[in-house]
């Protein structure tokens, strides 16, 4: 009896001892998963939301734990998920984000229905709205489209070309001219502001920029009356990886490769409401060499006027940096200050041999050119107390753009019928100066909840000298004096009425120009007034299905590029010099875009049409003795019919991107008297995406095509490139691998001009395939503070790289 109580005894111990710890030998408490579930209603429409992205993390973590879409009705269930707290992300194209802190699921309470929850559409049609896929690389808001450069592997190491080519909507050929819907007619801002280094030339400028200085762009196709009236066919605006912080922080990256290399460094530090920024970059091109040809023929007979075949070898570098500051006043005054500065050099040292109406001759050119320029900006900002959207601000800048060429000719030849020796020794140095300075005022004021008015004022005020010089047995000179002063005021409306979006808007525009020089030719002065009006409606629907209707009117001014009166004679067979009498061209354009996200696949699509007088082409005119002159001029009009599409689909950890755009040129003109027209189909395609091996092991490939583009005297070359890369991820490290075109050594591009009486044929060769490895470095630790400029100078026509040998471009005289 004893040992039975004491064996009961020592069973009803165990029993309590396994009750009161657990795990000590016995059973494991109690568990169970659970569930969150909800659903998305549009808080405007009262409509579900269907193909909403959520995703779950462990509370204050940022690494992702689960994750879906929501279903056709809206709705989501998160299953499968342990006792604990978390934060819950909700975001879909046209809607603001959502957070959910702390879910806390418990034994008792396992699951937990969030119910219907309300998505705030955003406030302004121009405000951001956009699609997040699993690297939100590609972003569309209702006016422009977004490209997040930092997210892409594939470009370490490049420059600003290789972006822009990723971006939908944006062509970019082997010179580095950009290409909107077709149309080179666009301004490219930095940072939201202007920049005097794309005044003379966009293709230069954009090399020397490194991509990996770029944190994203954005590509505005219907700007507001509140942007210049510059820019028919859009903005575009490179925002940079150049910020204010609180805290102090830096970053390194370098990148070595066949072709080119390059070092950045940025440093940032602040404090409370002070802060300051800067950053430095250079970059440096091997010398390749160029092959080029060139041949003028008579179109009745076949007679060749001028011929030649050379090679040029050209070696590039290039240098940039910035210093920015701001300071906090109080909660609602800000002052915010910046300056940079910047340099591109490239030198040429060529060799050809050609024929020009009888003369056979070798020319040697040697070629130092410098292109350097500075923006200083300043802003203040005034926010008010009782209405955040309420803002009023004030903005100055100074823009300066200095541009040196110098080239030295030697040539020998004979003359065969005569037998006469030909020879010519010759020093060709232009220095152009641009100075900018531009005052604005800006106020917003809303209107209710959802509308707001903006009104605004400019002056820009510009100056320009041109000063030539030609150095033989004697030396000729030239000075060139011009001013060109923009005054403009706006006002724009933005209002919603029975769920449809209005942005209304109206910008006048006064352009003084003035010019002096040695000649009496140079001597003019000339005004106009513009009203350029823009209207636009948008529209959403279930499943964000955005319908938008849009009409501007836009401006085109020539810019330093177009009007330099300098007279390029380095290749005497083909003269080349600016005009500064050309009138603006004004550009009409109406546009239906339509967007939506079916089965997961986002589809962004546009059409429109786009009626361009006076427009500026680069024309060329044989002379008696074979010699051609080539010069800008207002040649007629263009009508022109497009559509884009861009199409987004993510499988797992594959992500591919692809679209194109289809454009007709349609243009009538007068070229020397004589009425031409040309009629062309044109069109882009590309693709591009990324696979996820693992969170911290990444690649990236892109391919782009773009078909010839048409002016009234011919095309000029199409253009092909393909690459793919790989990124490594460390804790304050990366280490990158991008190849270009593994497969061809050199690559041609083909250029066809007819005239009147005349055609000629060129070809250029470079070497293209390209390899390089980067590795960027961070330290420090910062909370960012976005501060922009105010100031965005958007009304002039900027220049082409390939079009006029007054840029970098490599070529049969030696440019």
């Amino acid at each position: 009896m004893k040992k039975t109580s004491l064996l009961l005894f020592i069973l009803l111990f165990s029993m309590g001892l396994n009750a009161q710890f657990a795990g000590f030998g016995g059973k494991k408490g109690p568990k169970v998963k659970g569930k969150i579930t909800g659903q998305l209603i549009d808080s405007l429409t009262n409509e579900s939301i269907s193909y909403a992205t959520i995703v779950l993390k462990k509370a204050g973590k940022t690494k992702e734990i689960n994750g879906m879409l929501s279903d056709d009705s809206g709705k989501f269930k998160l299953s499968d998920i342990q006792n604990g707290k978390y934060d819950l992300y909700i975001s879909f194209l046209g809607f603001e984000d959502k957070k959910y802190e702390s879910v806390e699921l418990t034994l008792k309470k396992p699951d937990v229905d969030l119910g219907k929850i309300l998505m705030t559409p955003t406030d302004y049609l121009l405000d951001e709205v956009e699609i997040k896929d699993k690297r939100a690389l590609f972003e569309n808001k209702v006016d422009k489209i977004v490209f997040n450069a930092e997210d892409d592997s594939s470009i370490a190491g490049g420059d600003a070309t290789e972006v822009l080519r990723k971006v939908p909507t944006l062509s970019v050929d082997l010179d580095g001219n950009v290409s909107l819907r077709g149309s080179q007619n666009v301004r490219i801002l930095i940072n939201g502001k202007p920049s005097g280094m794309f005044s003379s030339n966009v293709a230069d400028a954009l090399k020397m920029f490194p991509a990996d200085q770029i944190k994203k762009v954005e590509v505005i196709t219907s700007p507001g009356a509140k942007y210049d009236g510059e820019g028919s066919a859009g903005i575009i605006n490179i925002i940079t990886k150049k910020e204010n912080i609180e805290g102090l922080a830096g970053s390194i990256n370098a990148t070595a490769g066949n072709r080119q290399s390059n070092t950045f460094i940025n440093l940032n530090a602040g404090k409370g409401r002070f802060g300051f920024s800067s950053n430095g970059a250079v970059f440096y091109s091997l010398p390749n060499d160029a092959e080029v040809s060139f041949t003028r023929t008579n179109l009745e007979d076949t007679y060749t006027y001028y011929s030649y075949d050379g090679l040029t070898e050209t070696s590039r570098l290039g240098f940039n940096g910035s210093a920015s500051a701001f300071y906090d006043f109080n909660a609602f005054n800000a002052i915010n200050t910046s300056i940079s500065y910047r340099g591109f050099g490239f030198d040429t040292d060529g060799t050809t041999n050609g024929s020009l109406e009888g003369l056979d001759f070798t020319r040697l050119t040697v070629g130092d050119n410098l292109f350097s320029g500075y923006d200083w900006n300043t802003d203040y900002t005034k926010k008010f107390e009782n209405n955040e959207k309420q803002e009023f601000s004030v903005a100055v800048q100074v823009s300066g753009n200095i541009q040196d060429q110098n080239n030295m000719v030697d040539e020998t030849g004979e003359f065969l019928q005569t037998g006469e020796v030909y020879e010519r020794t010759e020093d060709i140095i232009n220095d152009a100066d641009n100075l900018e300075i531009t005052g604005q005022i800006d106020y917003v004021h809303p209107v209710g909840k959802s509308n707001k008015l903006e009104v605004g004022a400019k002056s820009v005020i510009r100056h320009i000298d041109s000063y030539s010089e030609f150095k033989s047995a004697s030396t000729i000179s030239n000075l060139f004096l011009y001013d060109q002063d923009v005054y403009a005021g706006y006002l724009s409306y933005n209002f919603y009425w029975k769920k449809l979006n209005f942005v209304t808007g109206l910008r006048y525009e006064k352009t003084e120009i003035a010019g002096d020089g040695d000649e009496s030719t140079q001597i003019f002065s000339n005004s106009y007034d513009n009203f350029l009006p823009n209207f636009a409606v948008a529209k959403s629907f279930k499943n964000f299905r955005n319908l938008k209707f849009a009409y501007s009117k836009r401006i085109q001014r020539p810019s330093l590029y177009f009007i330099n009166s300098f007279r390029n004679s380095t290749d005497f067979g083909n003269i080349v010099q600016g005009n500064p009498y050309l009138d603006p061209e004004l550009t009409n354009q109406y546009e239906i875009s339509y967007n939506t996200n079916f089965k997961g696949i986002t589809i962004f699509s546009s059409l429109y049409y786009k009626k361009s007088t006076e427009i500026i082409e680069q024309v060329t005119l044989l002379e008696d003795n074979g010699v051609s002159y080539t010069t800008f001029s207002n040649v007629g009009e263009n009508n022109s019919i497009g559509i884009n599409m861009f199409l987004s689909k993510s499988i797992g950890k594959v992500t591919i991107r692809g679209g194109g755009d289809v454009y007709t040129y349609n243009a009538t003109g007068f070229i020397n008297g004589m009425e031409v027209s040309n009629e062309a189909l044109s069109y882009r395609i590309f693709t591009n995406g990324e696979f996820s091996f693992t969170s911290t092991l990444k690649a990236d490939f892109f391919g782009f095509f773009q078909a010839p583009r048409f002016t009234l005297q011919g095309e000029n070359a199409s253009f092909s490139i393909y690459g793919i890369g790989f990124r490594k991820d460390f804790k304050n490290s990366s280490l990158g691998i991008r190849i270009i075109e593994p497969f061809v050594n050199n690559k041609n591009f083909d250029s066809d001009i007819t005239g009147t009486d005349f055609r000629q044929v060129s070809r250029f060769s470079i070497p293209f395939r390209s390899f390089g490895i980067n590795f960027r470095y961070k330290f420090g630790k910062v909370d960012f503070k976005e501060r922009k400029s105010k100031i965005r100078n958007s009304d002039l026509k900027q220049g082409e790289g390939g079009g006029g040998n007054q840029g970098g471009q490599q070529g049969g005289g030696g440019m």
